[in-house]
């Protein structure tokens, strides 16, 4: 990955595991300075002895908090002073109305997801520089469905909202906006994937962090992209499925899985 990134503030919540320790690893190894946020103090604690660089700072916080939050971005400015790029990647499912969600389950999922990515945008208002990029982790959940999934997918369709919201509020500043949806993205969550979990995607296989974070940086670089959503799924979201076709079968007793 080209170096674009040399002495640029990059922060990054959820970023201990999976995508968003993809992600912030990636920015590292660019030169970037980079502030994490996550709610497991194991791994935020032990990025710091893997990330490239020196000068990065790793914060154990709930982005379902708002004194976590309120924390984090004053130890953000206090080491920094500025935020060029912010990776709001956080979040949780506590699944839907099948399992019992409640609304504080619900509205946890909707603090983590959507609420926690406004208040940060808010408190670094006044010190994103002109070209400064935000990027919201979404996913393809925001626009289909499996059942029992509502908090994660309300979550998903509102921080894809709130990204074309502020893009246009930010505009004026110079400040870019994007979201990315991901699709089924190995991050070994889910153990070996079989040849049918590669194959059923029409690009041949599942995803991987690495697809996320080649996206991360082309909308953080490219300066005429801003209010969209860059949808990285191999191609699940266009696939037409009908019963009996292209080897699919209909089988509504089968047990689902949250692959994504």
């Amino acid at each position: 990955m080209d170096s674009d990134f040399s002495g640029k503030v990059v922060v990054v919540t959820g970023g201990a595991s999976g995508i968003g320790r993809a992600i912030a690893e990636a920015f590292a190894a660019a030169g970037a300075l980079l502030a994490v946020m996550d709610v497991d103090h194991e791994q935020t604690a032990g990025l710091l002895d893997v990330l490239e660089g020196e000068g990065h700072i790793c914060v154990t916080g709930d982005a379902g908090v708002e004194e976590d939050l309120r924390f984090f971005a004053e130890k953000v400015l206090e080491h920094f002073g500025r935020v060029d790029v912010l990776v709001n990647n956080a979040c949780i499912s506590r699944r839907g109305i099948l399992s019992g969600c409640s609304y504080e389950d619900f509205n946890e999922v909707l603090r983590v997801g959507v609420s926690a990515p406004y208040l940060l945008s808010s408190l670094f208002l006044e010190h994103f520089p002109r070209g400064a990029s935000i990027v919201n982790i979404a996913s393809s959940r925001a626009f289909m469905s499996q059942k029992d999934t509502e908090s994660y997918s309300a979550a998903k369709g509102g921080i894809i909202a709130l990204t074309h919201a502020l893009a246009m509020s930010l505009a004026p500043r110079g400040v870019r906006v994007n979201s990315i949806s991901p699709g089924w993205i190995d991050t070994g969550k889910f153990g070996t994937l079989t040849r049918e979990d590669a194959r059923q995607h029409p690009a041949g296989r599942a995803g991987v962090p690495a697809d996320i974070v080649k996206g991360v940086f082309f909308l953080c670089l490219s300066g005429f992209v801003t209010a969209e959503n860059l949808v990285i799924d191999g191609g699940m979201t266009r696939m037409m499925v009908y019963h009996g076709e292209e080897g699919w079968t209909y089988n509504p007793e089968a047990r689902e899985t949250e692959p994504s």
